[in-house]
């Protein structure tokens, strides 16, 4: 009897794993023991092992792509034996699924949406019989980061009708970290391609089929939107009941204003004055921003679907509400040039950022100390250790070392808010802000405080090189406990962070200037740097963080001290 393999949790705090690459191909023989896959997860990559003899009937989800803890990846049985029952419920819930929902429907004649909605729950089930035949893939956009929530394809190198091999790079895809190679999995014709050049597109979302040239890949594309449907109605949990009450809700305001705004282009997708649309394309379409009116649905009857939500361009509406603005242009000055202005699509990264940032600073207490710091002894330090070091060794690679050293000193600072518990890291790891031409990465010197000022120099060199030309890896930006952002280099004298989350604290650096300073009762001109440290006050309070600004200043003004 076949036996389906499920994504296994690896670690305590794994919810999904990503497929790193399959080492076994559908049909092959294996043993138990016998690694089937690479899955990277939350903490490292790791190897997936079978604990079954047989043959690798089934093959889920593709290289690349994200799988939920206790989701179906595999189904290993005896050579020719018959899996399509497992593979109905593994694609959609199966039939017998859909029949039950018809029963609970039907009780139900005098809501008016009782029979609409059992015609609608019997087309899963028809289509998964349909497509049994089919001898096509689907190809959904893969998670490529562990901050991925989309990506924007930006280049197709391949065209509906090609043929294709397994390792053909078929499109680029911009995620909010780098731009990579979306490669092709399977051997056959590319039969559709569902986004055009520079759309954005979610994780899971169709952007492609490939398969037996002639397949009907349309039924293929109406099961996987049927199929989505019925998962997202039938959950039964708080968020789907509160998306609901919304999605109810915010039906109700635009009901008034469909006949205003609607016109032709809705009249198949509405009903005496009220849009037709699954609960997905509402909630997907109120994140967006989108006015279900003005989608024109593909659905049974104009029904407004996901896909079509996906597909929709808005920028056509608001060009019409611009174009009566116009006019005065008459009363321009003479000579003067005419008003102008560039929008430019948000690239992924810079999306990430904002969304990260915008829940740091909304959801943690930030506080802020900021002190200053004489640098005279470590002007004179570092002058003394690049007469000597292989690699040139920067004022920054001073604070990296130093402030590793008093997070040794003081590991309260060190640490994560977890929600219901605080995390108080053993391990040292400094993510260094980087700005790049699109935002800004955060490359991790792992275990700072064991490395010299000379490695630490030339791995933040190395890393900041590779974080420009976006050739960074994932491992390379994850897992900082604790980090620098220093604009000194720019003039800037002081400024505030926002924490980087899961961090407790960021420190922000500021330039050296020479300032007029007392020593020894004189006045005397002096080099000072200021530094401000933001800290979650859920973590740290504030004579945690003076302490920790205490020590930080006194391993710098005797540089000395970093090195014992």
């Amino acid at each position: 009897m076949a036996e389906v393999i499920k994504m296994p949790k690896m670690s305590d705090t794994m919810t999904e794993g990503v497929i790193a690459s399959w080492l076994k191909k559908e049909g092959d023989k294996v043993s138990a023991g016998d690694i089937l896959a690479e899955v990277e997860t939350d903490k490292a990559t790791m190897e997936l092992e079978s604990y079954e003899d047989g043959t690798l009937l089934y093959i889920g989800p593709k290289k690349g792509d994200s799988v939920p803890v206790n989701a179906v990846i595999a189904i290993i049985g005896k050579e020719g034996e018959d899996i399509s029952g497992l593979l109905s419920e593994v694609k959609g819930g199966g039939a017998p699924a859909a029949k039950a929902e018809v029963k609970e429907e039907k009780p139900e004649p005098k809501k008016e949406e009782a029979k609409p909605a059992a015609a609608k729950a019997e087309a899963p089930a028809k289509t998964a019989v349909d497509t049994s035949n089919i001898k096509a893939s689907v190809i959904r956009m893969p998670k490529m980061s562990d901050t991925m929530t989309e990506g924007v394809l930006v280049s197709w190198l391949k065209k509906q009708g090609d043929k294709v091999k397994s390792g053909d790079v078929l499109a680029e895809v911009e995620t909010d970290k780098a731009t990579m190679e979306l490669e092709s999995y399977e051997d056959g014709t590319l039969l559709y391609t569902g986004v055009k050049e520079g759309d954005s597109v979610a994780i899971d979302a169709i952007i492609a089929i490939i398969g037996e040239e002639g397949a009907d890949y349309k039924a293929l594309l109406e099961a996987s939107s049927s199929n989505t449907e019925v998962r997202e109605e039938n959950a039964q949990t708080d968020e789907a009941i509160e998306a609901s009450v919304d999605a109810t809700t915010s039906e109700k305001v635009q009901e008034t204003k469909v006949t205003d705004t609607a016109g032709q282009e809705t009249a198949a997708g509405s009903e005496n004055g009220r849009i037709k649309a699954s609960p997905l394309a509402k909630r997907v379409a109120k994140e967006k921003g989108f006015n279900l009116s003005q989608i024109k649905g593909s659905g049974e009857g104009g029904r407004i679907v996901l896909r079509d939500v996906e597909n929709f361009t808005p920028s056509a509406a608001p060009q019409k509400a611009a174009s009566p603005q116009a006019a005065p242009a008459s009363s321009a000055i003479p000579g003067a040039p005419a008003e102008a202005y560039e929008e430019v699509a948000v690239s992924q990264m810079r999306k990430v950022i904002a969304r990260r940032l915008a829940e740091s600073k909304f959801s943690a207490p930030h506080f802020y100390l900021t002190m200053e710091i004489d640098m005279d002894k470590a002007i004179e330090a570092r002058a003394s250790i690049n007469e000597v070091s292989p690699v040139k060794v920067s004022f920054n690679d001073l604070v990296i070392k130093a402030a590793a050293a008093a997070l040794r000193q003081h590991p309260a600072v060190n640490s994560s808010w977890l929600g219901d518990k605080i995390r108080y890291n053993k391990h040292i790891n400094i993510g260094v802000a980087v700005a790049v031409e699109e935002g800004l990465l955060v490359p991790v010197v792992r275990n700072a405080d064991y490395k010299s000022l000379s490695a630490i120099a030339a791995e933040v060199k190395d890393l900041g090189g590779r974080a420009k030309s976006k050739k960074l890896q994932p491992a390379e930006w994850e897992g900082n406990t604790f980090t620098v952002s220093n604009l000194g280099m720019f003039g800037i004298e002081e400024f505030t962070a926002i924490i980087n989350p899961p961090d407790a604290c960021i420190m922000a650096v500021g330039g050296i200037k020479q300032t007029p300073v007392v020593k020894n009762g004189n006045i005397q001109i002096g080099n000072v740097m200021k530094v401000t440290l933001s800290c979650d006050h859920r973590v740290v309070d504030g004579a945690v963080g003076s302490a920790f600004l205490q020590t930080f200043k006194n391993l710098l003004e005797n540089p000395v001290r970093i090195l014992v």
